[in-house]
């Protein structure tokens, strides 16, 4: 009887793709540490982040693929990650940050700061190491939704430390002001400002760092296209057709500053009554698929309208962290996977310098 070896074990896996980049397992590097003794093979599989969506699919597909050299009668897949970087030139303001996601949303009302929140919190939970940063500098809202009130300090009199609340490196225009101070900025004012932001925090390593946009299509989207190469959008809305109708605005600006869109989740999708268990779709229902099929766009969820979120935001705890098994923590898990998924297909893009983009 034929026995199994390391090079029959990395042919066989040469076979399985990576259900996302659909290249295989082995071209991209995915395959560590095989080990092969008698009939047992031993090996592990890193993942391009560890919020990875299809794992199960990839477990499933590298066990058959094991399970079908002659001889193999155990198999020990363990699995790992390593969250690549965007196919892009590293940022300078930016150097240890290896993606960029951006929130952003055609009109406020739409939940896009507690997207963002729980979004970063998610990922977090999963293993990556994120950070959060409020650059909505009109209506800064993380201090109020993570319980921080805290001031950055500098340790080296050039660089702030963010403040750490729920397994994020945070900051926010809101914890550099006093809480009743508007800001009164002008375009210019707000690029200075953001370019701080990014550039004189300590960020250190961070797999992501999620930036919670303003609403609407102003001066600071603009200013991001021009300071650091996001990995892409998430675009936030509800299903009812105002808030669709400016987010497909929204869209069009994102791809005229050449920032990818990673795709829509649709927020306040329906409510559960929590007595009856009724569900009622207050905001309509289905808008936010339909919209991104229309934008040909991927449709990253839905997020149900729940008083715990509310809660969550007013007291200072993300609902992800607050009731983690619940049915809203459960859906922003999934979008969180989602969005991660789609952070790795675009890392593996190469894309138009802007100036080129819409040629032919």
């Amino acid at each position: 009887m034929s026995q199994p070896t390391v090079e029959k074990v990395m042919e066989a896996l040469s076979r399985v793709e990576d259900p996302e980049l659909h290249r295989d397992l082995v071209s991209l590097n995915m395959v560590q540490d095989v080990r092969v003794e008698g009939g047992r093979v031993s090996l592990q599989v890193n993942l391009t982040t560890p919020a990875c969506p299809l794992r199960d699919r990839i477990r499933a597909d590298v066990e058959a693929a094991l399970r079908a050299i002659p001889g193999v009668t155990e198999i020990d897949l363990r699995f790992g990650a390593q969250v690549r970087r965007a196919q892009r030139q590293a940022d300078g303001l930016l150097p240890q940050v290896k993606n960029v996601v951006l929130v952003g949303a055609g009109k406020g009302g739409v939940g896009k700061s507690t997207v963002a929140l729980n979004l970063a919190v998610a990922l977090a939970q999963e293993g990556a190491s994120v950070g959060l940063l409020d650059a909505d500098f009109y209506g800064p809202s993380v201090p109020l939704m993570t319980g921080v009130d805290g001031r950055p300090v500098s340790r080296d009199g050039r660089t702030l430390e963010p403040l750490e609340a729920h397994g994020l490196r945070l900051m926010s225009i809101g914890f550099l002001v006093e809480p009743d101070q508007a800001m009164i900025w002008r375009g210019p004012m707000l690029h200075s400002a953001l370019t701080q932001l990014l550039r004189d925090v300590n960020w250190g390593e961070l797999d992501y760092l999620v930036l919670d946009l303003p609403p609407g299509t102003g001066d600071v989207p603009l200013s991001l296209a021009q300071l650091v190469k996001s990995s892409g959008v998430v675009l936030v809305s509800t299903p009812q057709d105002v808030a669709l109708a400016d987010v497909v605005k929204a869209k069009t600006m994102f791809d005229r500053v050449a920032i990818p869109v990673l795709g829509l989740v649709e927020n306040m999708s329906s409510f559960a009554c929590p007595h009856c268990q009724h569900t009622t779709p207050i905001f309509s229902s289905g808008g936010g698929r339909r919209a991104a099929e229309a934008m040909g766009i991927p449709f990253l969820g839905e997020i149900p309208l729940d008083l715990a979120v509310r809660e969550g935001g007013d007291q200072g705890v993300p609902v992800t962290v607050a009731h983690p098994d619940s049915a809203v923590a459960r859906a922003f898990r999934k979008m969180a996977r989602n969005v991660a998924g789609r952070v790795s297909v675009e890392a593996h893009q190469v894309r138009l310098p802007v100036f080129l983009a819409g040629t032919r």
